[in-house]
């Protein structure tokens, strides 16, 4: 199994196979109006096959299984892979990449990109994307991102965003680029509210530590961005002394689906 392939962004490559126990650790769930959109957007059930592409460790997989679905999950990370395969066995775990999709032609009903699709937003992921999916299947897309109307979550993404580099966000818009794509209806889009409640270590201190760019960067300088935050958190009287927070989040979920 190979733990990265030359269309994996570096960063990701990198960042996730060095920290995937942080990832585990410091990522939220999905709000539970999920569910429903998976129901009744993406028309998911039992006797369906869906495949979860980019899985990553798996957070974004149960929900899929929860829609009685078979399920697939696809990671080009193998220590992110082994992870998923470990903590879920009733979903098959394949080694691959969106341009590379290890699945025969217009065989599943739905392909799900969670935390994923700016990694691999290009023509050839979305035209084998295509090629996957069923005539009249869906492709969809969803992120988890921090609310940064709160002047605190704006100002921990500030320290962490110095380090982005090269590596693709979804708050760029740069993924939108690729729509309208031949073979495709117009996306549709729905946005949710919620909120990660943890330990400050883990909702804080890990999330900014899973981030692909922080996670790639070397330990000492990981440190630092990790003790500037420490430092705001201390300055914010809405934090201080916690050792449970909540991290307010928005999560921005879109679909489409095959035409021709």
């Amino acid at each position: 199994m190979k733990t990265s392939s030359p269309s994996v962004h570096h960063a990701a490559a990198e960042g996730y196979q060095a920290n995937a126990d942080r990832y585990v650790k410091g990522r939220p769930d999905y709000p539970a109006e999920v569910a429903d959109w998976l129901r009744e957007n993406i028309g998911l059930r039992a006797g369906m096959t869906a495949v979860d592409l980019g899985a990553g460790t798996g957070k974004f997989t149960p929900r899929l299984v929860d829609t009685g679905a078979s399920v697939i999950a696809i990671e080009p990370v193998a220590k992110m892979l082994e992870k998923l395969a470990a903590a879920l066995p009733q979903v098959q775990a394949l080694a691959g990449t969106a341009e590379s999709i290890p699945l025969p032609d217009n065989s599943v009903d739905a392909i799900i990109c969670a935390q994923s699709f700016h990694w691999f937003s290009t023509p050839q992921a979305l035209a084998e994307i295509h090629r996957v999916l069923k005539p009249g299947g869906k492709l969809a897309m969803i992120w988890n991102m921090r609310d940064i109307r709160v002047s605190w979550v704006n100002k921990m993404n500030e320290i962490a965003d110095r380090h982005e580099g090269d590596a693709p966000r979804f708050y760029t818009g740069e993924w939108r680029k690729q729509f309208p794509f031949a073979g495709f209806a117009p996306l549709e889009e729905q946005n949710f509210g919620f909120g990660h409640t943890g330990p400050v270590e883990d909702v804080i201190y890990n999330r900014v530590r899973s981030t692909s760019f922080i996670a790639a960067l070397p330990t000492e300088v990981q440190d630092e961005v990790i003790a500037e935050i420490r430092q705001m958190v201390e300055g914010e009287a809405e934090l201080q002394g916690k050792e449970i927070v909540t991290v307010p989040y928005q999560t921005s979920a879109f679909f489409t689906t095959k035409t021709a």
